[in-house]
Formats: C-alpha cells, structure tokens, sequence
C-alpha cells in the first residue's frame, strides 16, 4: 500500500484526450521526465493506486498527454479526469536530489518552507511565475495563515528535492509585511 509521505503532488488529470484512451496531465512539476519509476500514483477516492504509463509527450510547459497501460477507451479514461496525481519520492534519482536544478520555479508548488529565523512557515500552495518576480504563496500547516513571500536564490539556504523542503533567509521584515512576523 502506497503511503501519503511516499509520494508528492504533481497535478491533476484534467480531460481526455482522443479516443486511445489518453489523457492530459496539468502538472506543476515534471520530475516525471527526469526520475525512474515508470508510473504515477492517482488518488483514487482516498486510495492511493499507481498507474503504469506506455508513452507520453508534452503539449506544453504545464501540460502532458499521458497513455496508461490498461487504459484503452475514452470511457476509461474519463474515470480517471479530476483525480489528484502524485510521483513517487523513491523515483528521484539520488543524483537529482543533491545537484538538483528544478525545471521550474512552479515545482516548488507542495514544498514545506522554513525561513532560517522564523522557523516552520508552511506549505507552498501557489507559485507565481508570471513576471520576472516570482511570488510564493504559503499556506501555514494550521492553514490559519497565508503569506506572499518574493522568492529569490539569494534567499535560498537549502533545499531538499526528495524531502520537499525549502530553507529560506529572508530579508527582515518580509513576514511583517504580511501582518505577522
């Protein structure tokens, strides 16, 4: 049985695509094309299930087309439209996780952040990369709070690929501008 700390958020299954029984994967981070396992895990109403794919191609920075195996009708796959995708951690290659470049800054979507002075901030929920400044929103773990924080490398202390974590020194006065500190 597959366990919620053994896999990450990557997206979502968001239509079907042609009649072979494809379809298209929103993701905010492709460490599928990088990692090793050759399946991905679909919450299946709380149940974590892995899907083995044959082939995939990008449509776009934020889009894959996806061929599971088993998966040979439209029908089928409409079933599997809206449901949560996961990667496996185990999947990151060892070598990936310490000399680590991400593809995009929105892959940093589902990391724990941590800033050196203030300690435990939250989760990243949203990643703005709209604009040369990028702008992290964080959800903190009681979701009472949310701060936009300006994502920078300077900023960067650490981050850890296969445990999704961030460490960040940020600039004083950062987290009062969002009212706390």
């Amino acid at each position: 049985m597959i366990r919620n700390d053994e896999v990450f958020n990557i997206g979502y299954i968001a239509k079907v695509h042609g009649l072979r029984g494809e379809v298209d994967l929103s993701f905010t981070d492709d460490c599928f094309d990088t990692g090793t396992a050759d399946y991905l895990v679909l919450d299946m109403d709380g149940i974590l299930v892995p899907f083995f794919w044959s082939e995939y191609r990008f449509r776009s920075n934020q889009t894959a087309i996806i061929k599971f195996d088993d998966i040979d009708s439209a029908d089928q796959a409409r079933q599997l439209v809206g449901h949560s995708v996961f990667y496996p951690k185990s999947g990151i290659v060892e070598s990936d996780a310490n000399d680590a470049e991400l593809s995009s800054y929105r892959a940093l979507t589902g990391f724990t952040v941590s800033d050196a002075q203030a300690g435990l901030l939250g989760t990243v929920e949203h990643v703005d990369d709209s604009s040369a400044n990028i702008l992290l929103t964080i959800r903190s773990q009681s979701g009472d709070d949310e701060w936009l924080i300006p994502f920078h490398d300077d900023f960067l202390v650490h981050f850890d690929l296969r445990q999704r974590t961030l460490l960040l020194q940020l600039p004083e006065g950062i987290l009062a501008l969002n009212g706390t500190e």
